[in-house]
């Protein structure tokens, strides 16, 4: 049997490193925790090929003397804790001592540091966990670290990493979530000499949203302040019934500590469960303030998980805050009783509401007083009488010579609108019976088959231009997402184009589509396409990202009149399939009239 033994340094902080490194952006966020730390100001980040050849983080925050830039680099060497009950109340991001000595033992390492009090800087390299030098170096009061060749110590673990568009994109999504998380901090980063995008320190929470973000994200988030017995919450959330495809934009933050939490997460999704369509997420950016105490940050070593000691007092606070900012963003509404209004019967002497003119009016009968029917009774047998000859006149006509649809007083139509009582619903009369029909899942209906018209031509559609054109900020992803697929794309009615690196200009739309839902396509388009992972098949993600904006509120005209009402019933019978929208609902139902009949017992 094998004798045991200690293993060597070298040795034990490869195998942390398993933990602490599992890739570029691991390297990125434990140093840039220690420059937060240290009380910097500004902080400066920069890499190459995904962070995999370079990786450099520079901070102008206290800095180290050399025996303290030396002794940073022993496992387990930390100035945030001294006795095992700090813990319990940890303030700091960094505490565990073992990120720098991991880092340098499966990388090519150089740290410069200088301290206020030191004339000179210092200067560290490290090869593989092998210390190479030590010298003294010309340093601006700060911290540099510089990791290239990461994992050149241990090959094995280069494979496993994935393509530089992917790693850029843990880089600078990483990244984001500091500067979301510090507004008071500079930040900048770079990739391969090129600017991604540089935040000066913010006053205002929303100007660091706006400028890492965008403008159009930004303009949806609304402010959210609450408190309660030591606990606080604090960020921007999303206007009620603005939604997203996927939890990209739901960003949750204890202590000003980026952290993956499924309680906040469900209680997010539990507070818009009305105020959001089912299947899409809030974008919620949110910081929640407690005692350090309260929450246990030693759960692994990324720190990305935690516990809380009352996970439910959290997610009641959480969900009861956002239920209450919700509310007094929407509004109450109160229900409008229609004024019913009464007249005597002559005949039994009774108050009996009163005939609607209107109806009256549809019916062909006239209300003057001098030959308006003496009682309420005769009226209604009236009306039964032109119904049933206007019924048996509509069956003596030959049906091949009738419109599809029309107007209420359109005879020849096969279908004819009559009114739209409540909603999305447009109700129709036919020669058998009643339609009801949902003008939402119509709309939807004409649109998807529009789009599959347009992928089965050769040929590109028609194009529409947009009176401004809109601004498409990409990760490295989704640029290559869009490059792969910018032909199809374009074929579809789509002008797109490149506008500097990761940005795209949309400066037209096919014509069968809303102008102002052209970006909110191009959009899901791209998330569909990351979240299938490689390859682009345009005709297969365009019908989806489709389904996913039409499930999207303010996705459809809101407020059809009846002359479009009409007009979609006429696109609709002309689809091929108009019985169900895409996702399978039925976007029109018929009540014949011997269900009538059954209902009421007796011949209509």
């Amino acid at each position: 049997m094998p004798e045991i033994r200690i293993l060597a340094d070298r040795v034990a902080n490869q195998i942390a490193a398993g933990e602490v490194v599992e890739r570029p952006a691991s390297v990125a966020k434990e140093l840039i925790e220690n420059s937060i730390d240290s009380g910097a100001g500004k902080i400066e980040v920069e890499f190459r090929n995904g962070g995999k050849s370079y990786l450099r983080v520079e901070d102008d925050g206290c800095g180290m003397s050399p025996d303290q830039a030396l002794m940073s680099l022993e496992r387990h060497a930390t100035s945030k804790i001294r006795k095992a009950s700090d813990l319990n109340e940890v303030q700091t991001f960094g505490f565990r001592g073992e990120a720098l000595p991991s880092i340098s033992s499966v990388s090519r390492f150089t740290l410069r540091t200088r301290a206020q009090k030191n004339s000179e800087g210092n200067e560290i390299l490290m090869n593989g966990g092998k210390l190479i030098h030590v010298k003294e170096c010309g340093m601006p009061i700060g911290t540099r670290i510089e990791v290239s060749h990461l994992f050149n110590s241990v090959p094995v673990r280069r494979k496993f990493l994935k393509t530089e568009a992917t790693e850029s994109t843990h880089l600078t999504h990483l990244t984001k979530l500091y500067a979301l998380a510090h507004p008071n901090v500079t930040f900048s980063l770079s990739e391969g000499g090129r600017t991604l995008f540089r935040s000066p320190s913010c006053e205002e929470f929303g100007d660091r949203v706006r400028e890492i973000f965008g403008k159009s994200l930004a303009e949806t988030l609304v402010p959210i302040e609450a408190n309660e017995k030591g606990m606080g919450l604090s960020g921007l959330v999303g206007k009620p019934g603005y939604s997203r495809p996927t939890r990209k934009e739901m960003i949750f933050f204890v202590n000003r500590r980026p952290v993956d939490c499924k309680a906040i997460s469900y209680a997010v999704l539990e507070a818009y469960h009305t105020f959001a369509p089912k299947g899409r997420f809030p974008p919620a950016i949110l910081f929640v303030s407690i005692d350090p105490s309260l929450v246990d940050v030693n759960v692994h070593p990324a720190k990305r998980e935690i516990r809380f000691r009352d996970e439910a007092r959290i997610r009641k606070f959480v969900v009861q805050s956002l239920l209450r900012r919700n509310q007094e963003l929407s509004g109450k509404t109160e229900m409008e009783c229609p004024t019913i209004e009464f007249e005597k019967d002559p005949s039994s002497e009774r108050m009996v509401p009163s005939i609607d003119p209107q109806a009256l009016e549809m019916y062909g009968l006239d209300q003057s007083p001098k030959t308006s029917p003496s009682s309420s009774l005769e009226l209604v047998r009236s009306m039964e009488s032109n119904d049933r000859r206007a019924k048996d006149a509509a069956v003596a006509k030959d049906l091949a010579t009738r419109k599809t649809v029309g107007g209420r007083g359109d005879g020849e139509a096969q279908w004819r609108f009559l009114d739209r009582p409540y909603g999305d619903l447009a109700i129709f009369s036919t020669p058998q019976g009643m339609v009801g029909m949902q003008t939402r899942a119509a709309y939807e209906r004409v649109r998807f088959e529009q789009l599959e018209d347009a992928l089965e031509k050769k040929a590109s559609s028609d194009s529409q231009s947009l009176l401004l054109s809109e601004s498409l900020e990409l990760d490295g992803i989704d640029r290559e997402n869009l490059e792969a697929g910018l032909d199809d794309l374009r074929d579809l009615g789509f002008a797109l184009e490149e506008f500097g690196r990761n940005f795209f200009r949309l400066e037209g739309c096919p014509s069968w589509m809303d102008k102002e839902h052209a970006g909110k396509f191009l959009k899901d388009f791209l998330e569909v396409a990351r979240e299938e992972g490689g390859g682009i098949r345009t005709e297969a993600f365009a019908k989806e990202a489709l389904v996913r904006l039409s499930s999207a509120p303010n996705s459809t005209p809101q407020g059809f009149s009846d002359d479009e009402v009409i007009r979609l019933a006429q696109q609709l019978l002309s689809c091929r399939n108009p019985y169900t929208c895409p996702k399978g609902k039925p976007t029109y139902f018929e009540i014949p009239f011997r269900d009538f009949e059954t209902r009421f017992k007796r011949k209509l």
